[in-house]
């Protein structure tokens, strides 16, 4: 039998996935401008409130991530997509739909996010659950660096966009756009023409509190699983702290234009790509495993550099570190996420991507009220040291681990077997993967 060939672009299935999720991911970050924009400067929002919005952007993976996971294990895959671009484009349009009408309040702004994260958690999970199956996972690696890649231009172009389209006319058009962008994306989707099947079928169903806890117990049962969730989450609480009080340190103390927070933004964007791109390379040449770990002691501790934001030549020092730390977010979106595909069996990789979800999302969602209230508090400035710091040292779990030591991929994982509660409960759940590193 021939090996399949290795580029994902060869299959139809992918280049669909691709074009709409660059629609979708246009769509989120336009709204991840425009959003607390508006409510900085048409609502007259403070850092409290900033704050509040940015959780709430990101809060529902905490109330409904890990259960989201064994939906989506049960769900056509497909159909999941397609509804949650549909019901982002609905909330993204309500916003200047009230604008017109005078009635927008922050209270509106608050549901919105907050739904729209709902949706988010189904798109996301179902996106990475159902790439193994249309592309093979020999060809994961390069698929992921291609998704990766998209994610940051579309950080460059959307999160730029937002922000001169705030300047040029006004956050509600921006805003309007991504709704556009998601419509678009939501009708691509239902051109992909291969339609897995539920990876758990009816006869497999088991009660969901016992389906989530399994997700829950392979990912935390795994010293590989358990120091990438943990890097991830660290940096996702750093740089989410810093996120949630830039528009107010830009805007009001600064005094500089909504384009230069979208050009800041942007340039995360530039390191998420510069990341993506030599991700694949520098794993060839020094492994896969060390690859993580010692880019993120290369790049990690220039997000420091973050902690300098302000006028003139400052604020490109701040702006290098950020390019930097996003760079190393880039290599660890590429081969933390094709590491965590290859440790996982295809019955549980829906719930092993919402326990990841749930728990990097959800440092978002801690990290914008920490922001916010040390913003309110202490000051911006006091906000954006600490997320610096934490962003800085977020390379450590993965660094201190046995990812470090790995050098090649370990075989695809094996479904486990059923088994009762009991042995489930006392093997921790975990499936046993061939090549994986030792424990130490």
């Amino acid at each position: 039998m021939t090996e399949a060939p290795r580029s994902p672009w060869r299959l139809h299935d992918f280049r669909v996935l691709f074009a709409a999720s660059a629609l979708s991911h246009l769509g989120s970050n336009i709204g991840y401008v425009a959003i607390p924009l508006l409510a900085v400067t048409a609502l007259d929002a403070g850092a409290g409130q900033a704050g509040a919005l940015a959780a709430l952007s990101t809060a529902a993976f905490l109330l409904i991530g890990l259960p989201a996971g064994a939906w989506v294990d049960r769900l056509p895959t497909r159909r999941v997509l397609v509804a949650a671009d549909a019901a982002r484009a609905v909330l993204f349009a309500s916003i200047p739909a009230a604008w017109c009408l005078g009635v927008l309040s922050l209270p509106q702004l608050y549901a919105v996010v907050l739904l729209n994260g709902c949706a988010t958690v189904f798109f996301e999970v179902g996106s990475q659950s159902v790439l193994p199956d249309l592309v093979g996972r020999k060809r994961l690696v390069p698929a992921n660096a291609a998704l990766v890649s998209l994610m940051a231009g579309a950080n460059i172009a959307g999160r730029g966009a937002g922000g001169f389209l705030v300047q040029l006319f006004a956050a509600p058009v921006a805003i309007l756009g991504g709704a556009v962008a998601y419509l678009a994306s939501a009708l691509g989707l239902t051109g992909i023409r291969h339609r897995p099947a539920p990876s758990v079928g009816p006869a497999e169903r088991r009660r969901l509190r016992a389906e989530v806890a399994e997700g829950l117990r392979h990912v935390l049962g795994s010293r590989e699983l358990r120091a990438l969730a943990l890097t991830a989450a660290l940096a996702n609480l750093g740089a989410q702290m810093i996120n949630a009080v830039l528009p107010v340190l830009f805007t009001r103390e600064l005094r500089l234009p909504a384009g230069a927070l979208g050009a800041y933004w942007a340039a995360g964007g530039v390191g998420i790509l510069l990341g993506a791109r030599f991700a694949r390379p520098l794993a060839t040449r020094l492994g896969h495993g060390r690859t993580l770990g010692w880019a993120g002691l290369g790049f990690a501790p220039a997000a420091l550099a973050i902690g300098l934001v302000g006028d003139g030549p400052w604020l490109w020092v701040a702006g290098a570190g950020w390019l930097a730390a996003m760079t190393k977010t880039g290599i660890d979106n590429v081969l933390g996420v094709t590491l965590r595909q290859h440790l996982t069996p295809d019955p549980l990789l829906g719930r092993m991507n919402a326990t990841f979800r749930f728990l990097l999302t959800g440092a978002l969602a801690i990290g914008s009220a920490l922001g916010g209230v040390l913003g309110q508090t202490a000051g911006v400035r006091t906000a954006v040291w600490a997320g610096a710091i934490c962003l800085a040292g977020a390379f450590l779990p993965v660094f201190c681990s046995p990812v470090r030591t790995m050098r090649e991929l370990p075989a695809a994982a094996t479904p486990p077997h059923r088994r009762g509660p009991a042995e489930a409960h006392s093997r921790g759940g975990a499936p046993r993967t061939e090549g994986s590193a030792p424990a130490s």
